[in-house]
């Protein structure tokens, strides 16, 4: 691990984890149900969140109930749609319902899959994301319908570009503010936040960590505002494994060693 700039030199209280989903905890796949998540990840995580007195979450751009089914039995606290759900303790905070302006756009946007071959159209009731991984050949008629989409729907709405996919949803919602919220909440309150994340979606969450004294950890070699750096998903499952076997007294400066 590098830093992109000298970490602060200061004590850190007890950690608060949080770990984005896709490019992060599991390896990015050709389509958004394709990912695997092994048992040992399971076990590991369910461990390292003991070791942080249940101080972890998840924050991601999926629902909660597709985060559930990748680590079924197992239940995390979590942020899911960039914040659009949060989850803490078993409760699901209070959320708006489904927009029918956005329900429009779904129906527009799975008509005009047709001319893009093997391009995904990823309904999340309250978002909708399109995956053009297989189909780059399409992006730039995606990129080009979905500002037409953007037009229809309003200053109510924004896209979130990511690796090979394109996301609408209400506007003020993203993975920094879910991480906002949870920091508020029992049992991450008054601990360090550390938030790791691989996409241009994890920036929000990296710059609301750093301004609240946390640390945040980038994974690939994108520019960043994050403190440190990981260079793939599977040097961050060997961490979770070596950290929930042993926790480091400081995490902060295991890290700053990696």
């Amino acid at each position: 691990m590098t830093n992109d700039f000298d970490a602060p030199e200061k004590p850190s209280a007890d950690p608060a984890l949080f770990f984005d989903f896709d490019g992060t905890l599991v390896d990015i796949a050709a389509t958004p149900d394709a990912v695997f998540v092994s048992s040992e990840l399971r076990d590991a995580l369910m461990r390292l969140r003991d070791k942080v007195d249940g101080a972890l979450a998840l924050v991601s751009g999926r629902n909660l109930a597709t985060l559930d089914a990748h680590f079924a039995p197992l239940v995390f606290d979590a942020a899911g749609l960039h914040g659009l759900e949060v989850r803490t303790g078993g409760r699901v905070l209070e959320r708006e319902p489904p927009s029918h302006r956005l329900r429009a756009a779904v129906e527009n946007l799975r008509v005009c899959a047709a001319q893009w071959p093997q391009a995904i159209i990823e309904d999340k009731s309250q978002s909708v994301a399109v995956h053009w991984r297989l189909a780059p050949e399409s992006e730039t008629q995606i990129r080009d319908r979905l500002e037409e989409e953007m037009v229809q729907l309003g200053e109510d709405f924004r896209v979130q570009w990511g690796k090979s996919v394109a996301e609408i949803l209400p506007v003020g919602f993203h993975k920094g503010g879910a991480i906002d919220v949870l920091m508020d909440l029992a049992p991450f309150a008054g601990r360090t936040p550390i938030v790791f994340g691989d996409d241009v979606t994890d920036e929000d969450a990296f710059r609301i960590v750093n301004a609240r004294g946390g640390y945040s950890v980038k994974i690939g070699p994108e520019k960043t505002a994050a403190t440190f750096r990981l260079g793939n998903a599977r040097q961050v499952r060997a961490l979770i494994l070596q950290w929930s076997r042993e926790l480091p007294r400081d995490v902060v400066a295991d890290l700053k060693l990696r």
